[in-house]
């Protein structure tokens, strides 16, 4: 069964609660679970298992009911085709080019080489949100000014320090990741706030310059692009104007993933991070993954990114290290994503001529 509709400004009024409104032109196509290729040799016990470990934070009646459910189901499956409805969405974000095609990157934890004390190895900070950002309206200091000025120093924010200012870089883009000490202990970060300004890709900047074509750019090419050419590399950075900061989260067991948005461990292949004015945050999605490593899976919607932006964007989470940052920088794949919406939200997004 299909069923499509144009909403004018209706989401924020239906899903109030599970998501901020989206734009007036966004489409809404209710599924089944038939049309969901691959949907019928998933693991649905392993997506159950995740929601669970976020559901139990989502504060709007309709998923708390689906949680108190979801604990006690018994074939996993059955749980999701029971209590679910597939919804399709697509629409463009107003202040966005891109957004109305399905788009799937990956994004890693990374483990850097670090200390917590300064030497002439370890020469850049990670540093901790400074008090007065939060206090501040509107953006706060850009990337160049936090680089290259001085109200950072002096003043104990540093968490630990890195040699490679690249792979710090990258580590904001990430916005979580493993310091692994010279003791061989590690310090685990998480995203701690940021500086207010807008993401830019530097990957389509090196684009735009026509250094790069579209399909060449990847996290490993641009690293070693600015590692051969440090003085342009280095201002190439600063084109990003935003910056993060990190906090300590050493409360996370190593074997666990790391922190998402909704504070709570992320796992691999099964957490994405999603645009939450599109899709709630603890909802359960189905993607449909095309390119070199296809993958048909039902996922869970436990993280945000700054450059995820639309109802068809999704970053997948690939785990830890070094090889899992391989596989997510490179990936950069079609396909679509399809949300799991409680059975009566679904259905309140259709108009009363249609049911």
């Amino acid at each position: 069964m299909r069923r499509a509709i144009r909403a004018a400004v209706l989401t924020g009024a239906i899903l109030a609660g599970t998501m901020a409104a989206a734009e007036s032109d966004t489409t809404y196509e209710i599924l089944s679970f038939g049309d969901l290729d691959g949907w019928a040799t998933d693991d649905h016990s392993a997506a159950l298992s995740v929601f669970l470990n976020t559901c139990g934070d989502m504060t709007d009646p309709d998923w708390v009911s689906l949680c108190a459910l979801a604990r006690d189901a018994g074939d996993a499956r059955d749980f999701f085709e029971l209590f679910f409805r597939p919804v399709m969405i697509t629409g463009a974000p107003e202040d966005e080019e891109e957004g109305t095609e399905g788009l799937f990157t990956g994004y890693f934890e990374p483990e850097i080489a670090g200390s917590l004390e300064r030497d002439p190895l370890y020469s850049h900070p990670i540093y901790r949100l400074p008090p007065e950002v939060g206090e501040t309206e509107g953006p706060w200091l850009t990337r160049r000014d936090i680089v290259t000025g001085d109200t950072m120093l002096g003043r104990g924010l540093e968490i630990a320090w890195i040699a490679d200012p690249v792979e710090l870089f990258f580590l904001q883009v990430q916005g979580s990741g493993r310091i692994r000490l010279p003791d061989g202990h590690h310090l685990r970060v998480g995203y701690g706030g940021a500086n207010g300004h807008p993401y830019r890709s530097i990957g389509k900047e090196l684009v735009q310059r026509g250094i790069f074509t579209l399909h060449e750019v990847s996290a490993q090419v641009i690293k070693s692009w600015v590692r051969e050419n440090p003085e342009e590399g280095a201002e190439l950075l600063m084109h990003n104007p935003s910056y993060v900061f990190f906090r300590e989260v050493n409360e996370v067991p190593a074997e666990l993933g790391p922190l998402g948005a909704m504070n709570r461990s992320i796992t691999t292949l099964r957490s994405i991070a999603v645009d939450p004015a599109y899709v709630p945050l603890g909802a359960p999605v189905w993607i449909e993954k095309q390119g070199a490593e296809p993958l048909n899976r039902l996922m869970i919607a436990q993280d945000t990114g700054s450059a995820i932006k639309g109802p068809q964007r999704a970053d997948i989470f690939m785990g830890t290290g070094d090889e899992a940052g391989r596989r997510a920088g490179t990936m950069k794949d079609p396909g679509r994503l399809v949300v799991l919406l409680p059975i009566q939200r679904a259905y309140a997004l259709l108009p009363e001529s249609v049911l």
